[in-house]
Parts: structure tokens; C-alpha cells; sequence
């Protein structure tokens, strides 16, 4: 149940990653700071932060709402999510916070673009439809890790290459099919 529970946040989360507007914000970093261990750094403890804040607050809705309550709102808010992934992100960067260093700075954008980002919901989704915060943390960290850390390396050259447009639709048809099959779950009993 852990590895599935695991396979799944991370799965989730690194598509939902590919083409965010972290992800712009990781090359946008990797492109004004030559610390790239610094940039690594700050990307893991926010993303750590954030997705446990979220996984806990997930686990913690799980506490008040039933079994097909939960299925209801799962099922829905993925559809909903693999819905906004079609939607482009844009790069929002604040120049003036960019004068801390390149930890510092990595920390706060990072934690800062996580709220409310479509990551941070799939967190919140998966530890309230699992109810295991710490398995969902570390699979959700993972995943967005695993999108992000190339590109502190590879950057450019990477997101030239990738259709974003494909990868959205692919992420949007597997997000919405999650939904799909918990809500089935609940009209098939």
C-alpha cells in the first residue's frame, strides 16, 4: 500500500510539474544564480515544507469527511485539476527578491509559488484520499524534484525539447481519469 500510495503522489505530481510555473521558475533561478547546489537546496526544504503543511492538511480533512464524501471531492477536484493543467503558467518572479542569494531566494519563490499551485492541491488530495501524510510528502517531493532538479542542470535545453502541449494533455487525461475512477468507485458501490 506505501509504494503504491507513493508511486502515486509522485506520479501525479511530476506531471502535474512539467511546464509549472516552478518549473519556469527553476530555470529562471538555474539562469541568475551559478550556485546550483544552493538553488537544489532551497527547492528541497520548501518543497519538503510546503507538500507536508499540505499532506498534513489533507490528512487532516480525511478525519471529517466519509469515505464517498471523500471519494466525491477526489474524484471532482482531480478532474478539475487535470482540467487547469491545460492551462500555461506564467513566470511571476519578483526581481527584488532575488538579493538574498540564491538559498534564500530559491526558498521563499519556491514555497511562495507552491501555494495554491496545482502540486500543492494534488498533495492536499492524495494524503485526504490516503490519509498517510508522510507517504504522500515523500512521494509528492519526489515527483516535483524529479521534474525541477534537471532543470536546474539542463535547463534550456531540456524544456526546448519537451511538447509541452502533449505532456499537458497527457497529464490532463491521467488526472481526469483518476477522478473518473473515484467517482466510480462510488456509483458502482
Amino acid at each position: 500500500m506505501m509504494l503504491s500510495v507513493f508511486s502515486v503522489s509522485f506520479g501525479s505530481v511530476f506531471l502535474a510539474e512539467i511546464g509549472d510555473k516552478t518549473q519556469l521558475l527553476t530555470l529562471f533561478l538555474a539562469a541568475r544564480f551559478a550556485q546550483k547546489y544552493a538553488i537544489m537546496i532551497g527547492m528541497v526544504l520548501a518543497t519538503l515544507l510546503n507538500h507536508a503543511l499540505s499532506a498534513w492538511f489533507g490528512a487532516w480533512l480525511h478525519r471529517f469527511v466519509s469515505g464517498d464524501g471523500m471519494l466525491w471531492i477526489t474524484g471532482i477536484a482531480f478532474i478539475a485539476v487535470g482540467l487547469w493543467l491545460l492551462l500555461p503558467d506564467k513566470d511571476d518572479n519578483d526581481e527584488q527578491k532575488l538579493r538574498y542569494g540564491a538559498l534564500l531566494t530559491t526558498f521563499t519563490l519556491f514555497f511562495l509559488a507552491e501555494i495554491g499551485d496545482k502540486t500543492q492541491i494534488a498533495t492536499v488530495l492524495l494524503a485526504a484520499r490516503y490519509d498517510s501524510i508522510w507517504t504522500v510528502t515523500a512521494g509528492s517531493t519526489a515527483g516535483l524534484l524529479a521534474a525541477n532538479i534537471p532543470v536546474i542542470y539542463l535547463g534550456e535545453k531540456i524544456l526546448r525539447r519537451l511538447p509541452m502541449n502533449k505532456i499537458r494533455l497527457a497529464a490532463c487525461v491521467a488526472f481526469c481519469l483518476i477522478g473518473l475512477l473515484a467517482l466510480l468507485k462510488i456509483l458502482t458501490g
